[in-house]
């Protein structure tokens, strides 16, 4: 009986060892993603123990003493604990709700045009502002934006108005970082929606023709079905990192006069363990960040699963 059990095995792992050579092609293209994630994703969460520690550079992360859940106790009782949770959550709210669903709807008007060479035109133009840099799109709009020089600026006054401080006044921030957010990404988003309206079978468009269905009764009932699943699954995402809203662009568009509403915890984050070198205290916020965004994927996760039946996992 052992015999026969000892056999099974060895034909079972040599059945694999002959997957595994034939297949080997495969297993080379993965090793790579493999090792970037071990690397750069898995290994540096050794570090994550900081976060409970009081933690000295020349102690080592072993040799720090243990302080539990006082680094955390210390933010939720900080004085600005409550404004910068509410400017994460208010800005990363405000992009979901406004940038997220521009992108469908431009993709599904470029799939309703037929002259080929103005749909890529187009698709060119709002793709283009992907390319450029964060750095670069931030200077952009202190330039047009500036109170002295700047074209909009210009413009008001030669409409009577008085130039108006927009990179520095607190009410213009978050629609600044709404729009530039939308014109930068939106062509990129778009070509992930489009690709998958070009899977869909074009027979149903031509039934759809046939039975006399004009073009918004095909868009609302063979597109939007159609692209659905990818919808769901990128706005699962989108969610999952609703409170990593783009620190580069608040940190440059931040400044003194609208630090009330530009501070998120990205940017706290960078101040308190960056400039000032408190790095278990930056730790246990961005640990308590990181936990936020997993609890929000998994409950998003699988209530788009109940109720559409598509999801990550």
């Amino acid at each position: 009986m052992e015999r026969k059990q000892n056999h099974g095995l060895t034909l079972r792992h040599q059945s694999r060892f002959k997957r595994i050579r034939e297949n080997y092609e495969l297993y080379l293209l993965i090793l790579f993603p493999v090792a970037y994630f071990v690397i750069f994703k898995y290994w540096p969460m050794y570090g994550v123990q900081i976060a409970f520690k009081d933690f000295s550079a020349s102690k080592g992360i072993w040799g720090s003493p243990w302080t539990g859940f006082e680094n955390f106790q210390r933010f939720f009782e900080s004085y600005n604990f409550w404004n910068i949770i509410g400017n994460t959550v208010y800005l990363s709210l405000l992009n979901l709700v406004i940038a997220f669903p521009i992108p469908i709807l431009v993709a599904v008007m470029l799939n309703q045009l037929r002259q080929e060479k103005l749909k890529r035109f187009i698709q060119t133009t709002i793709y283009a502002p992907y390319f450029i840099s964060t750095v670069v799109l931030v200077g952009m709009m202190f330039v047009f934006l500036s109170p002295s020089s700047g074209l909009v600026n210009i413009v008001i006054q030669l409409f009577g108005g008085k130039p108006i401080l927009f990179m520095g006044e607190s009410e213009w921030f978050r629609p600044l970082y709404i729009l530039s957010t939308i014109w930068q990404e939106t062509g990129f988003a778009s070509v992930i929606y489009l690709a998958a309206l070009a899977g869909i079978d074009p027979h149903l468009h031509e039934a759809a023709v046939v039975d006399g269905a004009s073009k918004w009764q095909r868009i609302r009932h063979i597109d939007i079905p159609g692209i659905a699943p990818t919808i769901v699954v990128l706005f699962i995402l989108a969610v999952g990192n609703l409170m990593n809203v783009g620190f580069e662009k608040a940190f440059l568009m931040q400044g003194d006069l609208n630090v009330d509403v530009s501070e998120i915890i990205p940017t706290y984050v960078y101040k308190i363990g960056i400039q000032r070198a408190q790095y278990s205290f930056s730790a246990a916020i961005g640990l308590f960040n990181a936990v936020i965004n997993l609890v929000l994927l998994i409950m998003v996760n699988r209530a788009a699963k109940k109720i559409s039946g598509n999801g990550l996992f």
